[in-house]
C-alpha cells in the first residue's frame, strides 16, 4: 500500500493523499531536467531537423541515466554493507523508473513532430514549457505532502521551476 499522510491540520480519520517517496521525487525531477537539457541541446537552429533521432536520444539517455543511478545504488549498498550483495539488485535499478517516465512527454512531443503535427522547434519549445510547469508541480506537490502550507508549496514549486526557466534562457541565449 502506498505511503499516505493526513493533510496538514486535519484529523487522522480525514482524507488521506499519496505521499511520493524521496526516490520518486528525485528521479522524476532529475528526469524532467535531463529531458529539458537534452531537448534544448538537440534542437540546434543550424542543423537539419531530425525529431525522431532526437526522441531516441532523449529516451536512450534517460534509460542509461536510470540504469547508471540504479547501479550506483547497488555499488553504494554493497560498499556500505561490507561487501555483501544487496538482496535485490534489480529492484534498485528498476526503482529509477520515474526518471524514464519523466522524459516520456518530451519523447511523445518529439514523435508528434515526426508525424508532422508540428515542427521540431515547436515540439522542443512545447517540451521545455511542459517540463518547466511540471517542475513547478512536482516541487509544490512535494512541499504539500511534507506538510507545508500553500504559500510554502508555491515557493518550493517556484524554485524548482527556476531550473526549467534557466534551461529555457540558456537555450535562447545559445541559439
Amino acid at each position: 500500500m502506498p505511503d499516505r499522510v493526513p493533510r496538514r491540520g486535519s484529523s487522522p480519520g480525514s482524507a488521506l493523499r499519496h505521499r511520493p517517496t524521496e526516490q520518486s521525487l528525485f528521479s522524476g525531477i532529475y528526469g524532467l531536467v535531463l529531458a529539458s537539457a537534452l531537448v534544448a541541446a538537440l534542437d540546434a537552429t543550424d542543423e537539419k531537423a531530425d525529431p525522431g533521432s532526437d526522441a531516441l536520444w532523449v529516451l536512450l539517455t534517460a534509460l542509461a541515466a536510470g540504469a547508471a543511478h540504479g547501479f550506483a545504488h547497488v555499488i553504494a549498498q554493497r560498499a556500505s554493507a561490507d561487501g555483501a550483495a544487496p538482496s535485490s539488485r534489480l529492484r534498485l535499478v528498476i526503482a529509477e523508473w520515474p526518471l524514464v517516465a519523466a522524459v516520456l512527454p518530451t519523447v511523445v512531443m518529439l514523435l508528434a513532430a515526426v508525424a508532422g503535427w508540428w515542427s521540431e522547434a515547436t515540439a522542443a519549445d512545447t517540451a521545455l514549457l511542459f517540463n518547466t510547469v511540471a517542475l513547478f508541480g512536482w516541487g509544490a506537490w512535494a512541499a504539500r505532502t511534507a506538510g507545508s502550507g500553500w504559500p510554502s508549496a508555491f515557493r518550493a514549486g517556484g524554485m524548482d521551476m527556476l531550473i526549467g526557466l534557466v534551461i529555457i534562457l540558456a537555450d535562447a541565449l545559445i541559439e
